[in-house]
């Protein structure tokens, strides 16, 4: 017994060692809450009040559960296999498996994973004779697993308009497609085993009575049907040990309810509420700077870290110029890390937002540091952008089949495969490229073949003289891929990652001496044009796939080959010691020496979109907080004054969150007073930078409309005193997004907007 408890801290030991009631446990980022979890469970088998079947325990994900069949092996001898130690999804199938008549599920029902539940969608519409374009498949998907997670069948759904009720109807013969081949997707497992308990009370008292201590790890990121079934299994006698944390609460997109926390506290009537607060994790500097910023949310339990470890080095804040300044600064801290004998797999680059990567990737490419995008793909290998790259590869050369093949269908034109056999017969027996083979394919699929062709041809003649950037973001919306990511519920991304595609396309040729307004096709052209052809009665211009390749690489040319080896080159492999690249939401749970948190500016992090949600700006602070918390010795932040997003530099505002850092953990390593933040709440944004600073911004910055500028401090009647972050347009169509501190982010019209001009003092 006292071997199984000897290592413990005094609020450990007293987690472990609860009576048998309900329990919260408040667990901090690093204070230990899996060995608190399984010493738990193992101190409740070894002192006789129940055995290994007697308990439930769940966690979120397989690594965590295996991690904790594993621990519970080396503490005690018993067997763990037959143990009820696993995820939600996964407890639920083992359920459905024992209880399938009940279930009205055949004995072999099949898991359907995101994959397969799309494609089935998919089939199902196409038999329908739905129109995918209105009702577009993904959306569906989304649909149905939002209802079935809040617990909801299709008869349960509110149908408020024609458009939703079309959805209702879908979701219902999509339940019916699913009971007749015998498969289940992954919300189905949840919801079909909640149904069977609710309604079969003998089924729900056997399990009642035989898992007398339930445990849940991360307790935080429940959803509302998760609850629900948790409190169907403890029933009136039950203990339920819940542990987790509502500051790393940050998975609200997904479903995840914070309030569960206080809902359980409240409605299990909870009278043990014991807060881990011991970190084994970071210095005190890192820490203060967690608990300072965390205490700004006024809808939380409340805890405050502590550690043995002392101060260590205060957190380091980073100011650049531009996006280009803060990655060269970050590759020369990394060199110095190196320097020290710091390992590459310890030090970890955070981002709020995937498409910032590019910047970061091309400067770690350019110093051959290698590196490993975790939790997700390099920016140059995600589907979006090969997409993207496709079109330019056909652009630029048309007989390219690869990149021919990847397209020609997507966005969908209604070129299957049958179509594509029968092009590439016809460019097998005319020993021809497939987009030269096109005029010898008749019928539909020539029809079809031919609007693709003629998309190319346009995109590539009527973008002869504009730069390459321009093209780029002509491709954008002539190929339809904008248009096609507006369609997907988690399509923003996707449409972030395309327009910075932009930005790296300006970034090239500048780097690369080309000149900004170079056209794209500068140089010989890469093939030229046969002359008109007959596809299916409609003259088509053809490239002559005769012509000779050029002899000096136009802009675009050189692009693409820069994207293929920035995609190929510097991987890091298997093993290999490699600095780690990743958004905060993908750090959850992760640890390391070094970590820099980058990019840290308003409508950034946090997060524009933020200020217009309820709760937001709390989820925002808990995710800063996950970031900060994720460093064990030493923690830089950065912002810059000026970021190339959608292909246009933007001014931007210090992250409020710098205002909600304790002073005395922090060290500037650029001077504070280039840009003062609204958020302090002092008279103006502007109060504290000289007169001459200001100037010199402001002039930097094109003059729009109205004498208006980028930069500029100024009043509204109704949101107060704000900064003019960006202009679009000119003349009577001009707009300003104007950042009002508290009431975020606004798109005014200058013509119509009453503003103000703030003097300064």
């Amino acid at each position: 017994m006292q071997n199984l408890l000897h290592n413990l801290n005094p609020e450990q030991l007293a987690a472990v060692t609860l009576p048998s009631q309900h329990a919260m446990i408040l667990a901090g980022a690093g204070s230990g809450k899996t060995r608190v979890l399984t010493t738990r469970i193992a101190w409740l088998i070894q002192t006789g009040q129940v055995s290994p079947a007697g308990i439930l325990a769940v966690t979120f994900t397989n690594k965590a559960a295996k991690e904790m069949t594993s621990r519970l092996g080396a503490m005690l001898p018993i067997n763990t296999r037959g143990m009820w130690i696993g995820t939600f999804h996964g407890l639920c199938n083992r359920f459905l498996r024992a209880h399938y008549r009940d279930a009205a599920l055949p004995q072999s029902f099949q898991i359907l994973d995101s994959g397969d539940q799309l494609s089935m969608i998919k089939r199902m519409l196409k038999a329908l004779n739905v129109d995918d374009e209105k009702y577009p498949p993904r959306n569906l998907m989304y649909f149905i697993n939002n209802a079935k997670e809040q617990g909801l069948r299709a008869q349960d759904v509110e149908a408020y308009d024609d458009y939703n009720r079309k959805f209702v109807e879908l979701y219902d013969i999509y339940d019916q497609q699913c009971q007749r081949e015998g498969v289940v997707d992954f919300a189905e497992l949840l919801l079909r085993t909640y149904e069977l308990l609710s309604r079969s009370q003998p089924l729900r008292e056997h399990y009642q009575a035989r898992f007398r201590h339930i445990l849940v790890d991360e307790f935080q990121d429940t959803n509302d049907l998760q609850y629900k079934w948790l409190k169907l299994l403890a029933g009136q006698s039950n203990a339920v040990f819940a542990v987790g944390d509502d500051d790393q609460s940050i998975y609200a997109f997904r479903g995840a309810n914070v309030g569960n926390m206080a809902a359980f506290e409240r409605e299990f009537r909870v009278q043990n509420l014991i807060k881990l607060e011991q970190n084994y994790r970071s210095h005190g500097h890192i820490l203060d700077a967690a608990n300072t910023l965390i205490a700004h949310n006024t809808r939380r339990l409340g805890k405050n870290l502590r550690t043995d470890a002392g101060h260590g080095e205060p957190v380091r804040i980073f100011e650049s110029s531009s996006d280009l300044q803060e990655a060269q600064w970050l590759i020369e801290e990394v060199k110095s890390l190196l320097n020290e004998g710091w390992m590459r797999s310890e030090i970890a680059v955070l981002y709020r937002s995937n498409a910032q990567s590019r910047v970061i990737e091309h400067a770690l490419f350019t110093a051959g540091i290698p590196y490993r995008v975790y939790g997700g793909q390099r920016f140059f290998e995600r589907a979006e952008i090969k997409h993207a790259i496709a079109y330019l590869q056909l652009m630029d050369n048309p007989h390219n089949d690869s990149a021919f093949l990847r397209v020609v269908n997507f966005p969908a034109r209604g070129i299957g495969a049958r179509s594509i056999e029968q092009l590439q017969d016809a460019a097998r027996q005319h020993g021809m490229s497939l987009y030269a083979a096109v005029p010898h394919v008749s019928g539909k699929a020539g029809s079809s073949l031919g609007g693709f062709v003629r998309l190319v041809e346009r995109m590539r003649f009527e973008n002869q003289t504009m730069p390459l950037q321009e093209v780029v973001k002509a491709m954008l919306d002539a190929s339809g891929l904008i248009a096609h990511y507006q369609t997907e519920k988690e399509g923003a991304d996707r449409i972030e990652n395309l327009e910075q595609l932009v930005s790296a396309a300006m970034l090239f040729v500048s780097e690369e001496g080309f000149g900004i307004d170079a056209p794209a096709f500068a140089g010989p052209k890469a093939q030229a044009v046969a002359g008109p052809a007959l596809v299916d009665g409609e003259e088509v211009e053809v490239i002559d796939a005769d012509a000779p390749l050029p002899t000096v690489m136009s802009p675009l040319s050189a692009f693409l080959s820069h994207a293929s080896l920035e995609a190929g080159d510097n991987q890091a492999q298997a093993g290999q010691d490699a600095l780690q690249l990743m958004t905060v939401h993908s750090a959850k749970g992760l640890e390391f020496d070094a970590v820099f948190i980058t990019g840290l500016e308003e409508g950034l992090f946090p997060h524009e979109n933020s200020t217009q949600e309820e709760g937001g700006l709390e989820e925002e602070r808990r995710l800063m907080y996950v970031a900060i918390t994720r460093a064990r010795k030493r923690l830089y932040m950065s912002f810059s004054q000026t970021r190339m997003l959608h292909g246009q530099s933007r001014y931007n505002m210090r992250s409020r969150f710098f205002d909600e850092l304790p002073d005395a953990s922090l060290k500037w390593l650029s001077p504070r007073v280039q840009q003062h933040s609204w958020f302090a709440q002092r008279k103006t944004a502007w109060d504290d930078v000289p007169e001459a600073g200001v100037n010199a911004i402001a002039q930097s910055f094109t003059r729009k409309d109205a004498g208006w500028r980028i930069g500029e401090s100024v009043a509204h009647a109704k949101f107060g005193e704000g900064v003019i972050v960006s202009i679009e347009g000119s003349g009577t169509n001009c707009r300003a997004h104007i950042n009002f501190g508290k009431h975020g982010m606004k798109l005014l019209d200058l013509n119509i907007a009453k503003l103000e001009r703030v003097a300064k003092a």
